[in-house]
């Protein structure tokens, strides 16, 4: 084995675990080319496709969430736990890594698990304002812990909390386009005010849903609209838009290649309330309506929601009453320039920048000191 340093870095489950990881990797590469990394995820999820297509060695553990409304399928997730335990002692055996690092996700549990009972030094990354089980529990051997939040000390040991905010996608940033091309670019009228929807990787039934119920509403006002769909919905949202008369001011996909136009383009944006999509915003200063996801652990969407609401950096709509008020909102919002002129402004004071390149110099301290400690 040569003289890089090696990296594990464990998590995945969704693109909002997956992206932040692959900047992390990525900025630990830009800084030191030499370092050998190794993701370790989930069978059959997102980051065994996505990862290497990002040119990174991925492991896949058998590992799976527990479910939290049968618990009599449990028994099968424990013993696939066991055996994601074994196997995650077996990686770490053969690949030596001087550090770990967890994204957040199942995947997580049994890499950074093993790797601190190993004595390999580990960080984790806590995406959300409150934290998950898995960090939770990891949490005690950890030797860092990153967040994006103020007031995490309630669920960490305060002498281990680095504020380093989320890492976002590569090239974020990177626009080339105009605000008129990107809006061009969609099909649509740059003269028009433009409201993105999107729902994530997969999609949003709720927010799917408003836009389906209120074709004529949005046929009505003068604004138009960029709707993601997800793939699950693609083709009922087809199915209506067709039916709506194929409304020239609405561009319909299941999946947008170039957020950066999509964002360039949007003079708001409506989406679930995710942690990585939410530094996005920060970053971008784009006013966004939020409506958090009901079905997610400890209704942590609500709660990033809320720490954006609270400083007047975001507006929230509840779920449960999206069908009635989000795209009346949406509309009267898109057309009130100084609400979103303010918006922009709030939610840009709550970003943070350069966070994977940060995160990556923890590492590097964590690594290059075991390294040193062990001779190896």
């Amino acid at each position: 084995m040569n003289d890089n340093l090696r990296i594990i870095i464990s998590g995945g489950g969704t693109g909002g675990h997956i992206f932040p990881a692959l900047s992390i990797a990525n900025a630990i590469k830009e800084a030191r080319p030499d370092t050998e990394i190794l993701f370790v995820g989930a069978e059959g999820r997102m980051e065994m496709q996505r990862v290497p297509a990002a040119g990174y060695k991925i492991v896949g553990l058998p590992v799976a969430g527990f479910d939290r409304k049968n618990m009599l399928k449990n028994f099968a997730v424990i013993v696939r736990l066991i055996r994601s335990q074994i196997m995650a002692r077996k990686i770490i055996s053969d690949f030596r890594p001087h550090a770990a690092v967890g994204v957040g996700g199942y995947a997580s549990g049994p890499t950074l698990r093993m790797a601190g009972t190993m004595g390999i030094p580990t960080l984790i990354q806590e995406q959300n304002s409150y934290a998950g089980v898995t960090n939770k529990l990891l949490a005690a051997k950890a030797e860092k812990i990153c967040v994006a939040y103020p007031g995490m000390e309630k669920f960490f040991d305060k002498n281990k909390i680095i504020m380093t905010g989320n890492p976002v996608r590569q090239g974020l940033l990177d626009n080339k386009l105009t605000k008129e091309e990107a809006i061009k670019s969609f099909g649509l009228n740059p003269s028009k005010k433009t409201i993105l929807i999107v729902g994530g990787s997969l999609g949003a039934r709720t927010l799917n849903n408003c836009v389906m119920h209120a074709m004529d509403k949005i046929k009505q006002s003068d604004v138009q609209f960029i709707w993601q769909t997800g793939k699950f919905y693609i083709n009922e949202a087809k199915k209506c838009y067709s039916e709506a008369g194929s409304p020239e001011m609405i561009h319909t996909t299941d999946f947008i290649s170039d957020m950066n136009a999509a964002y360039t383009a949007a003079d708001l944006v409506v989406s679930r309330a995710g942690a990585g999509s939410i530094s996005e915003f920060c970053l971008l200063g784009k006013p966004v309506i939020l409506v958090p996801s009901p079905n997610v652990a400890e209704d942590h969407q609500t709660k990033n929601a809320m720490a954006l609401v609270d400083k007047n950096a975001a507006v929230y709509v509840k779920d449960s009453e999206a069908e009635e008020k989000l795209i009346d909102t949406a509309i009267e919002l898109a057309n009130d320039t100084t609400k979103l002129n303010a918006l922009s402004e709030n939610i840009k004071k709550l970003a943070f920048h350069n966070s994977a390149a940060i995160i990556a110099e923890e590492v590097f301290k964590l690594a290059d000191k075991y390294k040193k400690e062990h001779g190896r």
